[in-house]
């Protein structure tokens, strides 16, 4: 299998928008079965482990954000092979991923991305969260309760090790069962998500180790479908707010600037209870935008959400501002920029209430022209 095709298969990744005949689809009235499906699906097309979170030095008080994302793509089993595949290598399986994390204190943001067949250096369980990529890993275990064991590194910049224990349980996005993305009962996904992890460990960065204590967020999605091929991008966003209450944002952004009807918005109540909004009864306005000096990208890095709140059903008006403008996730692999930002959240009166974080694709033009 030649390079071209690798890359070719790395951007229908991102794009979100391969589809087959020969992998099973998101179905309603999917329900996880745990351990096993906190693990690899390679019956499905497309999978993702995402993990971000803020974080402050004990030594320092200096803030830090981060993300850790695994990306698992099968590969069509009718696409013709560069080479028998072996043990040691086979080719059915694409994994790729993503490690990032932020200063806040000096701007600094530094980014890595690896992209691996299956068992070249590379590990996906099918019966429990274990994966691996290179020295890069993340697994679960439950001694002395459960938590989940994340290490990761960004070249010779930075390394961390972080235990992340669940203060909520997990929640399933959609409706019986499922996350549909479009017109299509094929474009959905399964939608597994912890919304508050606490964070622990260490890290070191520009020669500096901390002691570290924080948040984190995990998203787990499973499909073989997703975006249509009249969406050329979404804005998605986790808010996790201080009185113990999160939101999950995702808008689908169309070619003529409108978001899908199938863009929602998702309450998680104290209780882990959720609640979902369409995009019309809720307003998502960028404020200010930042343009990429490398790529050229323009990206709505403020963002102001108003909203009817989950508990009292009034209108509440909240503020995301990056903690740093530059934190653009430049994808020389594959082709693909996106924006991956570190959070405050503000009331109307600019009081902070929380902290999220927010991604953005698509706008360097790049899905766009790779779905015409």
């Amino acid at each position: 299998m030649t390079m071209t095709r690798y890359l070719s298969i790395l951007l229908l990744l991102l794009a979100f928008v391969v589809q087959s005949a020969e992998f099973k689809i998101a179905k309603p009235g999917f329900i996880p079965v745990f351990p096993r499906d906190h693990g690899s699906h390679p019956d499905y097309r497309i999978e993702w482990w995402y993990l971000t979170g803020h974080f402050h030095s004990q030594e320092t008080q200096q803030r830090f954000g981060y993300q850790a994302t695994w990306f698992r793509v099968a590969v069509d089993p009718n696409e013709p092979q560069s080479a028998p595949p072996t043990e040691s290598f086979k080719q059915d399986q694409l994994h790729l991923a993503h490690m990032a994390v932020l200063d806040a204190e000096t701007g600094t943001f530094v980014h890595e991305e690896r992209f691996q067949r299956a068992n070249w250096d590379t590990h996906a369980s099918t019966t429990d969260l274990d994966l691996r990529n290179g020295n890069w890993t993340l697994k679960r275990e439950t001694s002395p309760t459960e938590h989940f064991q994340l290490k990761g590194s960004v070249k010779a910049d930075a390394w961390f090790d972080f235990t992340l224990t669940p203060a909520k349980p997990l929640v399933q996005f959609g409706e019986n069962g499922i996350s549909r993305k479009g017109d299509s009962p094929s474009a959905a996904s399964i939608y597994l998500t912890y919304p508050r992890l606490e964070l622990s460990g260490q890290i070191e960065i520009q020669g500096k180790r901390h002691t570290v204590t924080g948040q984190s967020w995990m998203d787990h999605e499973i499909s073989s479908s997703q975006l249509g091929a009249d969406q050329i991008g979404w804005d998605w966003a986790s808010i996790q707010l201080d009185d113990g209450r999160e939101l999950m944002i995702y808008l689908l952004r169309k070619a003529d600037g409108t978001f899908s009807q199938w863009s929602r918005l998702y309450w998680i109540n104290e209780d882990s209870k959720t609640s979902a909004l369409e995009s019309h009864q809720f307003q998502w306005k960028p404020t200010k935008e930042w343009t990429s000096p490398e790529t050229g990208a323009t990206y709505p890095t403020h963002i102001q959400l108003t909203v009817p709140d989950s508990k009292t059903g009034k209108e509440v008006t909240l503020h995301l501002n990056p903690l740093a403008l530059n934190q653009e996730m430049i994808g020389k692999l594959g082709g693909i920029n996106y924006w991956e930002g570190a959070c405050d959240v503000l009331d109307e009166n600019k009081n902070p209430i929380g902290k999220a974080y927010i991604e953005l694709t698509g706008y360097d033009g790049k899905l766009a022209d790779r779905l015409r």
